[in-house]
């Protein structure tokens, strides 16, 4: 059987020199082992994600901030400073939100490294960066991840142009993207109204939880947006703005509305945990570890408080 071919960085001297030679290899595989995470990588990342998660966002500031993070992503590039499957992925989610085919391709350049260096993390980071790409080449996208505003519908969202002959919907499914049917009935959802737009208006989680709760009782003749994403989106904006309280009011009813949706218990168990209520956290996120076993974050967060 052949030998397995072993990295450069990776590969020992023979054992003639002993016990120096042995000493050398522990400690060129101690070194790769403990690469870790690049930290302006994540922050550049989750301030790329937490920008956007508000109720009115100036993007003229905000592309002059993605295209600053870019920048210094390139650089990290150059500097050789991207190294983990985390790091390609954050790398792709600052990239992709670039204004050129340059940007788009790298986005999925990273996004294609990052799951293969780790198949566990978001794979539909991959299939909407190559959906963007050929959207920004003028081509039909493939998995369906990408809407856009139609002026000649007054202005409706709708799913851009798409090729259904080269995916299937169970390769979309892997992905982590919506079935094409699915796809429809989420065309319909982003034209309704946001909760967003009613809590702006009334200035109280009070009511805008009984608006929800209404809306919801009419089922797709409602008038606003009420989808388990939706409200988790709505309760987000509330958190990143440091209104704990209105946001664990509507991340509880997300709870209330979709009981069988292990992602409402992990994120109303996350805000807990942001306002010191540990066990109540803890409990939220045991019970999303019971709807979905393979919740990886859940049951991470309840070894280590464990």
């Amino acid at each position: 059987m052949k030998n397995p071919t072993i990295p450069n960085k990776l590969r020992c001297v023979q054992p003639q020199a002993g016990f120096l030679a042995i000493l050398l290899c522990f400690f060129s595989f101690q070194t790769f082992a403990q690469i870790k995470d690049n930290e302006d990588l994540q922050k550049m990342a989750d301030d790329d994600q937490s920008e956007r998660m508000v109720a009115k966002v100036d993007w003229a500031v905000l592309n002059k901030k993605d295209s600053l993070r870019r920048s210094r992503v390139t650089r990290l590039y150059a500097e050789d400073k991207v190294k983990t499957a985390k790091d390609y992925l954050n790398a792709g989610i600052v990239f992709q939100h670039g204004n050129d085919t340059v940007a788009s391709a790298m986005a999925v350049k990273s996004f294609e490294k990052a799951i293969k260096l780790d198949s566990t993390l978001n794979r539909w980071w991959y299939a909407a960066a190559v959906d963007r790409d050929l959207m920004r080449r003028g081509k039909p996208q493939l998995y369906g991840t990408q809407f856009i505003k139609n002026k000649a519908a007054d202005g409706k969202w709708v799913r851009y142009k798409i090729d259904t002959t080269k995916v299937t919907d169970e390769e979309r499914k892997y992905y982590r993207v919506e079935t094409l049917k699915e796809q429809e009935e989420k065309e319909r959802t982003m034209n309704l109204k946001t909760i967003s737009s009613y809590y702006a208006n009334h200035n109280s989680a009070g009511k805008t939880v009984g608006h929800i709760r209404q809306e919801f009782k009419k089922g797709k003749s409602s008038d606003y947006n009420i989808n388990e994403e939706a409200v988790n989106n709505f309760a987000y904006e509330l958190l990143n703005r440091n209104k704990d309280e209105e946001a664990l009011q509507v991340f509880k009813l997300n709870t209330e509305l979709y009981p069988k949706a292990f992602n409402t218990f992990d994120s109303y168990g996350e805000a807990l945990m942001k306002t010191g209520q540990k066990k109540k956290g803890l409990k939220a996120y045991k019970k999303s570890l019971e709807l979905n076993p393979a919740n990886d974050n859940a049951r991470e967060i309840l070894k280590n408080n464990g």
